[in-house]
This record gives structure tokens, sequence and C-alpha cells, in this order.
């Protein structure tokens, strides 16, 4: 702040107003030639102004001299007339000077600027300072002790203001250079601006802070630095999105609306400990530089509160009720908590960090314990998927599909957080897989990995009794295989999911998914089979034609059968597909073939080959090949 009020656009001359002045010369100039008489008159004026403002600094300067010496008790006891002039003068000098306004910006101290005014303030502090101690029981120099007072008690006045329009003020002038053309982008890009105030203006807040506390305004000046140092941290964590939300406003949001303010609470959190709290540091250090017990303390209490905020939004989200979308924005919370937790080691006194350490820890054990309540409640969520209605053409069951995507982004995205909150946050024992096949490797699996195994399990007994659902047992095959592969692709897609679950387990699951490719063969196409056995076909060394006929019909109808009926089935894997169909036509075209050859020649040529032979070879391939893709179209006729 600038004191002189010849110098400064922010303190106004109670003479003439030197923000809308035009040089002294040229107006004389324009004066002289208007009016001589009138000009001769303005300069007079103007010297005795300039003449008087010379007396006033020379006076101040010579009375203080004077004074020190009765200060320093070279006087006596005797108060010298001298100081009474000199608060005449004083008084003079800050009558001209204006509190300055936030709306007109920041005044920046003036090179040129003497200091005159944090000259006068630290006389005055002296000199009050002294008077009220020896002259405190003597009651004839009230008046004086009173009149010293109320000067001192007015400049230091002005001296807060100072202090506040710097700090509210400087640092948004100082951001604006920095982002001006001519600044460096190197040095923007390394330090990000904040808090923003240049050198000058951190060395004049430096001489108020020491100012008004030697002065006895220390309460003042700690009270206008944290208002202010508050307001202006809040408004930066707004524009990063997040602003301060009451606990109980917290607790009464919708889902929708809260998950909306945890990004920009993750970002506002990384910002305070990367960047926010260490610069709130060196600058409480840098103002309050002989003061560092003074500085710590202001820092940690200004940004104790702060942090507390935080921590509050995280446990309103923490109470929140439960559901198993909500695991992952949990996750956010908790690894934002943990990464970030040293943070306070390195820049709160001990007791404060001792304080603020035992907080985070109680809210991160609280996201931590009810990430893992909603990652269990994905077995609630299984188990209470009790529908009856078998999913059309044993497709992959939607439970399937949500629980595998879902435990495979937990896995890609969050195995890591997840290892460590089970660790360190599971209260329930490991499970017991006795009798298992891979118990031995049981007891090396993580917290994590026995749950994330628990509830494939789960999911392979829910998926057990939903293909019990359907009265045809091949189709029900047709379902477990579908839905087995289904797991197995997430699996091998996922290299964290597949290393929870071991390759034992991985290994079985592939087993497990042919021996259900054999049994839909089984139940299927090898009964198919039983129509071309040869078996009760010669007699006596004689082909018995009524029986090869009813062969043929009965081949016919059963393949017309399985090809209505399987034509609607879905195979959703188009490797799997094409494996099936494979298989299906190497089990039955050959032995067609091969029963064709054989006894197509014993029926009449015509009409008889026509009623009895309705499939070629190639036929039942063409059919086969449009198996399992989901169509209702019924067979095609036999083409001549």
């Amino acid at each position: 702040m600038n004191h002189n009020p010849d110098k400064s656009s922010s303190f106004k001359s109670g003479d003439h107003d030197h923000k809308n002045s035009v040089p002294r010369t040229e107006s004389l100039k324009s004066s002289k030639e208007k009016d001589p008489a009138a000009a001769d008159k303005n300069e007079t004026n103007e010297q005795r102004g300039e003449a008087k403002e010379a007396e006033i600094k020379y006076t101040l300067e010579k009375a203080w001299e004077d004074i020190q010496h009765f200060l320093s008790g070279e006087e006596g006891l005797e108060i010298p007339d001298i100081i009474d002039k000199y608060l005449d003068l004083v008084e003079h000098k800050v009558s001209r000077l204006e509190v300055p306004e936030k709306s007109k910006g920041c005044p920046v101290p003036d090179p040129e600027d003497d200091g005159w005014f944090h000259k006068v303030v630290e006389q005055m502090s002296k000199l009050h300072r002294h008077v009220s101690t020896v002259f405190k029981s003597d009651s004839n120099r009230g008046p004086l002790i009173n009149r010293i007072g109320r000067i001192h008690q007015r400049v230091m006045s002005y001296l807060e203001d100072e202090f506040r329009v710097l700090l509210e003020e400087s640092r948004t002038v100082e951001a604006a250079a920095d982002q001006s053309p001519d600044a460096g982008q190197d040095q923007a890009k390394e330090e990000p601006n904040f808090p923003g105030y240049s050198k000058q203006v951190l060395a004049t807040l430096n001489k108020i802070s020491k100012l008004m506390i030697s002065g006895g305004y220390e309460f003042e000046c700690y009270e206008v630095y944290m208002v202010t140092r508050r307001h202006t941290i809040e408004e930066t964590l707004n524009k990063l999105g997040f602003e301060k939300i009451s606990l109980d406003d917290i607790q009464r949001m919708q889902w929708e609306a809260m998950e909306r303010e945890i990004p920009p609470w993750v970002r506002a959190f990384k910002e305070c400990a990367n960047i926010y709290f260490s610069a709130e540091h060196k600058l409480a250090q840098t103002i309050f530089s002989d003061n560092p017990s003074i500085a710590k303390s202001l820092f940690a209490n200004l940004i104790r509160v702060l942090f507390l905020q935080l921590l509050n939004f995280a446990e309103a989200v923490a109470l929140s009720k439960r559901s198993t979308e909500k695991l992952f924005k949990f996750l956010d919370i908790y690894e934002t908590l943990q990464d970030h937790s040293s943070a306070i080691d390195s820049l709160f006194p001990e007791e404060c960090a001792k304080e603020l350490k035992a907080e985070l820890t109680a809210t991160r054990s609280k996201i931590g314990e009810t990430a893992i309540c909603i990652f269990c409640d994905l077995e609630n969520s299984i188990k209470s998927d009790t529908g009856r209605t078998p999913v059309p053409g044993g497709a992959v069951h939607p439970l399937t599909r949500y629980t595998m995507n879902y435990l495979k982004y937990a896995c890609d995205e969050y195995k890591d957080t997840l290892e460590q909150v089970f660790k360190e946050h599971s209260t329930s024992k490991p499970r017991d897989y006795q009798g298992n096949s891979q118990s031995n490797n049981d007891e090396n699996q993580s917290p994590f990995s026995r749950h994330l195994i628990k509830i494939m399990d789960l999911l392979d007994s829910i998926l057990e009794a939903k293909s019990k659902l359907y009265k045809d047992v091949a189709l029900s095959n047709i379902f477990m295989m579908n839905n087995g592969r289904y797991i197995l692709q997430k699996i091998k897609g996922s290299p964290e999911i597949h290393q929870a679950m071991g390759d034992n387990r991985y290994k079985k699951r592939s087993y497990e998914l042919r021996n259900y490719h054999q049994s839909y063969k089984r139940e299927t196409w090898m009964k198919l089979l039983d129509c071309l056995n040869m078996e009760g076909l010669n007699v006596n060394g004689k082909v018995v034609k009524p029986a090869l006929k009813e062969r043929f019909k009965s081949f016919n109808a059963k393949f017309e059968e399985i090809h209505r009926t399987q034509s609607s089935w879905v195979v959703s894997d188009k490797q799997m597909q094409s494996e099936l169909r494979v298989s299906i036509a190497g089990v039955i075209i050959p032995a067609y073939r091969s029963f064709l050859g054989r006894f197509s020649g014993y029926l009449t040529p015509g009409r008889q080959t026509e009623k009895y032979i309705k499939f070629q070879p190639e036929d039942i391939e063409a059919y086969i090949e449009g198996l399992f893709d989901g169509s209702t179209s019924s067979m095609p006729r036999r083409k001549a």
C-alpha cells in the first residue's frame, strides 16, 4: 500500500487529486495563456502545498529524533512539548489518507515511496508503548496518553486495511500479470500460480505483520489473515468444482447428485495435498518470518478447518445407502485418502498432524469397510436373482454379464486397492474350501482373491439352478456352455482375474465347458445316430426294406425336429458356435454318408427315393451351419 498521498492512486490528497490531473508544467502553461494572474496564483498555491509537505516531512523526522531522546531516558521523566507538535503533524498527515477500497484494486507500493506511513506506525507504537508503561499511574498524563492511544489506533486501523487489501487483491493482480503473454510459459507449466503474490507484495505483507504484532495488534493481524486466506482457498476450490456442502445436505442427496460431487472432491483433495497446503505453509512462513511458531499455528488452524471439511464430505458419502454401483466411487475416495496422507506429516505441527492423521485414518477405514460391504453385497444381488423364466434360446444370462463385467472392471481398474482394502479392513475369516481340489493353494490366496472366487462359485451354482428351468436337457447344456464360455472369455481378457483365480481353476472351468459340449451332443446327435444303426436291417443276408424305410423316415423326422427346435437356440460366441457346428458335422455327416451310400440302392428310384431320402450329406451340412444363430426360419425343402 502506498501511503504517500502525492504518489498513490488509492489515497487522495485533500488539496488535489492526481488521478485526473495533467502534468504540472503543462497545466501551468495552459493557465498562463488564458489568465496569467490566475496561473501565477495557482502556481503559488502549488508551491506552498509542496513546501508544506516538505516541512511536514522534515518536521516529522526532526520531531521524532527529539522524541527518541525522551524514549531513551535522556530527557528524564518530563514529556517534551515536541510530542504534541509531533502528534499534530501525524494527525495532519494521516487525515489526508483514505481507506483503500476493494473496488479500486490493490495499491501496489510505489518504488519511489519513502515508506513514511510505515515509519509513523512504528514510531507511534514505540511512543504508545512507552508512555502507557511509564506514565500508567500518572493521572495528569491521562489526556496525552489517551490522545496517543487514539492516534495509534487510527494508524493501526489504516494498516489493518492495507493488510487486508493486499491479501485480497494483490493475488488477483499478480495472477493476471503472470498469465500475460510476456510471462514465461515454461515457468507457468512448472509451478501453479498459487497463492500468486509477487516478492514485492510479500515483503510488504511481512513488514505489516511485524508492525501490527509489535504494535499490540496481533489478534487483528491474525484474524485478517485467517479470514482472507480462508475465503481465497474456498474460492480456489470452487473453481475446481468443489463447493462447501453441509453434512446434512450431503446425506439428503440422491446418489446421482452425490456421484457428480465426488470427482471434484477428488480433484480438490489432490490439489490441496499436492499444491495448496504446501503453498499456504510457505506463505505463512514468509509473511510471519519473525514468528515461526505463529506461522505454523496460523497455517494449522487455517488448513485444519479445510481439511476436516474435505473429510466430512467423504464421511457423508460413507454413510449413504449401500448399492453395488457405488463401489468404484468409494474406491476413488479411498485411493485419494490413501495416496495423499503423507502431506500431513511434513506440514502440520506434531499434535495437529496426529489429530488430522487420526481423522483421516478413521475416514479411510469407514470408506474401506463400506467398500467391502458393497462388494459383498454383490453376493446378495446374485442370490436375489430368483427369476423362474429361462433365457430364450439358452443365451448368456444377464446376471452373468453383469457379474463378470463388474468383476472385470473391479480387477482391471482397482485390484491393488481392493487387495489393500480387504487386507486392512476385512473382519471376516477366510473361506473354508475343504474338499476342493485347490484347497492346498487357497491358504496362499489373498482375502480379496478368496472373496472373488467365492462370488464366482456362487454364480456357478445359481446358473446351474437356472439351467434346470429348461425342459430340454440339450438346451440346458447350451445354456451352461454359453455362460461358461462367457465367463472364461472374461477371465482370459483380464490377467488380474486370472491371477486371482489361478491356473487350476481356469483349467477346471475349461474342462467343465467341454463336458457340457459332450453332454449336449450325447443328448441330441448321438440319439440321431441310432437311426443309422445297421442292426436288424439284414436278415439271412437280405436287406429288410420295411425296416430300412423306417430307419430313413425316423432319421428324417428326428433331424427335422432337431433343426426346427435348435434353429432358435443361441450360441453367442462365434468361435464356440463354429466349433460346435464342426463337431456336430463331424459326428453326423460321415455316418449319414456311409449309411446312404450303403443302403440307398435298395430303394426303388423315383418316388420311393424321394419319399425316404430327403437329405443329401451336403444338405445336412448346410442345415447344421444354420443352427445357433437364433433364427426361427423353417427348414427349406430339398432341391431335386
